[in-house]
């Protein structure tokens, strides 16, 4: 799986094996990575919650997880902008996915404990992009707050 996420961010060709699906998790991971990284860092908690996302979500086992999260990472690095992944995403997501992706970024945004301003906006520019509206944003916030419980809301 590495060397058709590796290919897919060189941007050079395809190995023939590529699932159609590859474009799709590596843009998740990146927007999820990028999350993580608004607040300057990355910490253990957040890489764990990122991990535990793509596992559950792209049902893969840790081990993929934890591949498709280095080349998030990697993608991240390698790209300045949001447009790329968010398009794959608005593209081949369907609308209660997309939401879905906007919940998975709020559970990033807390995994630490703290929501930084930075990321906040990230995830409201994010939805925009991906057209989730406000309303449904916001209602995949206080879902994600529910889960954390009163901890949850002290961080928000």
């Amino acid at each position: 799986m590495i060397e058709r996420l590796k290919a897919l961010l060189s941007g050079g060709p395809h190995p023939e094996d590529s699932e159609p699906e590859d474009g799709l998790r590596l843009a998740s991971a990146a927007l999820l990575v990028e999350a993580t990284c608004m607040d300057g860092h990355m910490d253990e908690v957040e890489e764990e919650a990122i991990a535990a996302l793509l596992q559950s979500r792209f049902d893969l086992n840790e081990q993929e997880a934890r591949e498709l999260l280095a080349a998030g990472r990697d993608a991240v690095s390698e790209s300045n902008q949001l447009y790329g992944f968010t398009r794959i995403i608005k593209d081949r997501f369907s609308h209660d996915e997309r939401v879905r992706m906007i919940e998975m970024l709020w559970e990033v945004a807390y995994a630490d404990g703290q929501l930084h301003h930075y990321e906040s906006n990230l995830v409201r520019r994010v939805a925009g992009l991906i057209y989730v509206p406000d309303r449904e944003s916001g209602e995949a916030r206080k879902r994600v707050l529910q889960r954390r419980g009163p901890a949850g809301a002290e961080a928000g």
